[in-house]
């Protein structure tokens, strides 16, 4: 019996290992000897995260929570590692698999390592090359301890040669995020704010912002959206809030007709309206993966992007973190300029059926 510990820290992670978890039990079902435990390690508690999140997606209770939310880095690594490794002690595994490059996906490999177990790691080899971030050092660490290397694009594998991995521990999988994309598709769901505006398709914009570079300082934040609203024509602008966004917006006082902040929104609503916008003004790597399948323009607001296949084939351009970038993007959307992407190789929705059959013959 192949026993694989699936490791999730926060929101993205679950919606990438949720088809991996289908394809699992889909194979157990058709007795092939593997089976696998979810540990939720805590690290972010989002009020998003509910059971209607984990009944959306379809996604099992996990067997055990760590609870090791808050605290600094060093301490949630810490207590991420020391509550793991009495997880893994209790319940050995063949391989602990993690995703992404949150704290928990480095924390939970350095335990497994430790305790003489494999580590496969589900979109390995991405990198922004901008060692401020968290997430490059924690895909970092990971990759350099990992023993099974799934990766989402040909620029994850090339990443992963030049750092010295043999390519024969390479395995060009594709991506599990539009996998659950894919499935989910006819599932999204109109949120009230569709029809108290009256909203109709490709006539408004999404703006999701959360990063520090954007939102920690106050005029930056106020810059970005003056700039959106200044230059975006016509269009009502939808900004669902990060918490960590809104108590800074909230003191900028920034009031518009056409601008409305809103609450969080569930996955099948969020994209919803995501799928039907004119265009997405984002910090996040993720989004910018689901744009580029849905064919919606995208602007992202970085100076660098682990994601390049969503550049070079997608809908999606890196426009940089000075407000000033802004107006020049939306007069080449406005003018019908903006490029049109196409899905980049193996993102076809068949990644996890394709990694639980490797994990079954390693």
């Amino acid at each position: 019996m192949n026993k694989i510990t699936i490791i999730a820290g926060a929101r993205p992670n679950f919606i990438k290992i949720a088809p991996i978890i289908h394809s699992i039990l889909e194979a157990k079902s058709n007795m092939v000897a593997i089976d696998y435990r979810l540990i939720h390690t805590g690290q972010h508690y989002d009020n998003n995260m509910s059971g209607s999140f984990f009944e959306e997606l379809e996604i099992p209770t996990p067997h055990n929570n760590l609870e090791c939310g808050g605290g600094t880095q060093a301490e949630q690594t810490a207590n991420i590692m020391v509550a793991f490794e009495k997880e893994l002690l209790a319940y050995p595994a063949d391989v602990v698999l993690v995703v992404g490059d949150v704290t928990s996906t480095m924390a939970c490999a350095i335990v497994a390592q430790k305790l003489h177990t494999k580590v496969a790691h589900v979109e390995a080899g991405i990198r922004s090359g901008d060692w401020t971030m968290p997430e490059e050092i924690n895909r970092l660490v990971t990759d350099s301890i990992t023993n099974y290397f799934f990766t989402t694009s040909h620029t994850a594998n090339q990443h992963l040669k030049s750092s010295g991995i043999s390519y024969d521990k390479i395995y060009f999988v594709g991506n599990t995020m539009i996998d659950t994309l894919l499935k989910q598709r006819p599932n999204f769901k109109q949120p009230e704010i569709w029809k108290t505006l009256n909203l109709s398709r490709k006539s408004y914009a999404v703006i999701t912002l959360h990063r520090p570079s954007n939102v920690d300082e106050e005029y930056k934040l106020k810059a970005i959206i003056d700039e959106i609203i200044n230059h975006s024509g016509e269009m009502p602008l939808l900004f669902p809030m990060h918490p960590r966004t809104a108590a800074i917006f909230e003191l900028l006082n920034i009031k518009h007709s056409r601008l409305h902040p809103i609450a969080p929104l569930s996955y099948l609503e969020f994209n919803y309206l995501v799928e039907r916008s004119k265009v997405v003004i984002t910090d996040s790597g993720g989004i910018t993966e689901e744009t580029t399948v849905m064919g919606v323009p995208c602007m992202t607001l970085r100076d660098n992007t682990e994601r390049p296949e969503t550049i070079t084939e997608g809908t999606n351009e890196l426009i940089g973190t000075d407000p000033k970038s802004i107006a020049p993007s939306f007069k080449k959307l406005l003018s019908g300029q903006w490029k049109v992407g196409k899905t980049p190789e193996l993102w076809d929705g068949k990644t996890a059926k394709r990694i639980v059959n490797l994990l079954t013959k390693l």
